[in-house]
């Protein structure tokens, strides 16, 4: 029987720019049942720079996903770095539901004793500090490493390679030398281009944060793994009517010129 697994992809696009996305499945192995459907969200943030938008993201995604059971979906995966979303997820569904941000952190700790993130702009680091504060493990990251180039979520690092490698290989190398960092997280799902140019000029691991979410995902179907209920609780009064109302009238409104 095969199971299907959502990947909910942040931001509104076209197909040829959602198919960058879904090349993060490129030379990854799973069993023949398991196949990942890629799905946009209708509305949000043009991008995650500020508490503003981090709130918008939440409910995006959170609408994408939350009749994913209902779907027929066996897992959901959040394709964003800041796991916009999961929470909220967990609580509705009893599928489980994963984001690359704790997962690429927790695996980290699994490969080495401290690590670096390796991220486009300064402001995103936020959204690391929040996992880092409910992780309890600030103490374990050894650097987050900025290179200050405008991210682009639609057509992630796209002709910008010859720019944007070297400058990630160049954090890189500072993060190991002068931070201490033994293994390496790349800091957002839209710089998975950059993974292999990495993994063959750096001495310690570097984690691909959209791939590990998905092989998180497969092992949890294999062993029967979810969120736990009770540090999950399901809501008293659910109201997934009025969250989908409000995604069609602001998609509504982002369509209008």
């Amino acid at each position: 029987m095969t199971r299907k697994v959502l990947v909910i992809v942040p931001f509104a696009m076209s197909a040829d720019n959602l198919l960058l996305r879904e090349q993060q499945l490129a030379g990854l192995q799973f069993g023949p049942d398991l196949v990942f459907e890629y799905r946009t969200v209708r509305a949000g943030p043009v991008n995650y720079s500020s508490h503003h938008d981090f709130v918008l993201a939440d409910v995006a995604n959170f609408e994408a996903g939350c009749r994913a059971q209902d779907e027929g979906y066996a897992a959901v995966c959040i394709d964003t770095m800041s796991d916009s979303g999961v929470a909220a997820l967990r609580a509705v569904l009893d599928i489980p539901v994963f984001g690359p941000g704790k997962v690429s952190m927790l695996t980290a700790l699994m490969l080495g004793d401290r690590f670096s993130i390796l991220t486009m702009a300064s402001r995103w680091k936020p959204l690391y500090k929040k996992a880092l504060d409910e992780l309890g493990m600030h103490h374990k990251c050894a650097s987050v490493r900025a290179i200050e180039v405008p991210p682009d979520n639609q057509g992630l690092l796209a002709g910008k390679e010859e720019l944007v490698f070297p400058l990630l290989e160049q954090a890189a190398r500072k993060a190991i030398a002068e931070d201490g960092a033994e293994v390496l997280i790349l800091g957002s799902t839209t710089m998975h281009q950059a993974h292999a140019y990495l993994v063959d000029r750096l001495p310690v691991p570097v984690i691909n944060p959209g791939p590990v979410s998905y092989k998180m995902a497969e092992a949890a179907l294999a062993l029967g793994l979810r969120q736990s209920r009770v540090a999950y609780p399901a809501p008293m009064h659910p109201r997934l009517d009025m969250l989908q109302a409000m995604l069609s009238a602001a998609q509504g409104a982002s369509d209008r010129p």
